[in-house]
């Protein structure tokens, strides 16, 4: 038996509080000689002054982070209309690979080739062949907006990335438990339905958060085909001020919604990781 300290903890305990303080004083002292070293050797460098005169002028960034800030709307709307539709088609184009039936095996095809179209081909390509290709079929207005057909690529790109989440999760459920439904009355649809996508979903929630992560960063593609939004402003203010730092103060707003969902995803993944144990 362990021997109790005054404390009332073990020695196992206190050599592992030990070893966690001393791992967190290593880490932390690290880290402020790493900072240190970019506060002091960056600006020695040659050519640091006018860098910071073209990257990081206060004035012009003062003066263009509320417009900036404007634009960003327009990626949140774009966002909030192709997320849920992305969610929805990568659910069914998962579905159709995984049919068993066999007469269902033309959805298992057409599921199966669309996910290896539209995952080999980069996503700049797909927004500028569908941004400026269904356009020039010379439809009326609204159905020429870059808006609709840019969402459109983004959707089918990452419907494709969706579906093969949305599999892996729906494979990750144990066969047993799609045997033990089946053998208790209910039909393969029901088993699907009510035992198979709720574990399904749940697994894949951290890789999805991910995803979605992504999807609001490559929305900036559709500044190529038209849409003003923020990237596509923030070159806009760099040609009027003839300075880089708008591109600064977009990335700053990126990093402010993007860094607290990162940290979101990381915390679902540990705490999914501490269940399974």
């Amino acid at each position: 038996m362990p021997v109790l300290e005054a404390a009332g903890m073990t020695r196992r305990e206190r050599y592992e509080q030990k070893q966690r303080l001393k791992s967190l004083l290593i880490a932390a002292a690290s880290t402020v000689c790493v900072i240190a070293a970019l506060v002091i050797l960056v600006p020695m460098t040659p050519g640091w002054e006018k860098v910071q005169k073209s990257f990081f002028d206060g004035t012009v960034l003062a003066k263009t982070f509320p417009k900036l800030l404007d634009a960003f709307t327009v990626n949140v709307m774009i966002f909030a209309w192709s997320a849920p539709a992305i969610a929805i088609l990568g659910l069914l184009i998962a579905l159709a690979r995984d049919a068993k039936s066999p007469a269902l095996f033309p959805l298992r095809i057409f599921g199966a080739a669309f996910t290896d179209v539209f995952r080999g081909v980069p996503v700049i390509l797909t927004v500028y062949l569908i941004g400026f290709g269904i356009p020039g079929l010379g439809l009326p207005r609204p159905w020429n907006s870059p808006f609709i057909w840019g969402s459109l690529a983004l959707v089918l790109t990452y419907s494709a990335y969706v579906a093969e989440i949305f599999r892996a999760g729906i494979d990750s459920v144990h066969p047993s438990q799609r045997s033990a439904a089946l053998s208790l009355g209910l039909s393969e649809r029901q088993v699907m339905r009510d035992v198979i996508l709720p574990q399904a979903v749940r697994n894949v929630v951290p890789s999805q958060m991910n995803m979605l992560i992504a999807l609001q960063k490559d929305v900036s593609l559709l500044s190529f085909i038209g849409p003003v939004e923020i990237f596509r402003q923030a070159g806009v203010f760099k040609s009027l001020f003839a300075n880089f730092t708008p591109y600064v103060g977009a990335a700053i707003i990126f990093l402010i919604v993007t860094i607290p969902a990162t940290r979101y995803a990381d915390y679902l993944m540990a705490r999914q990781m501490r269940e399974r144990r």
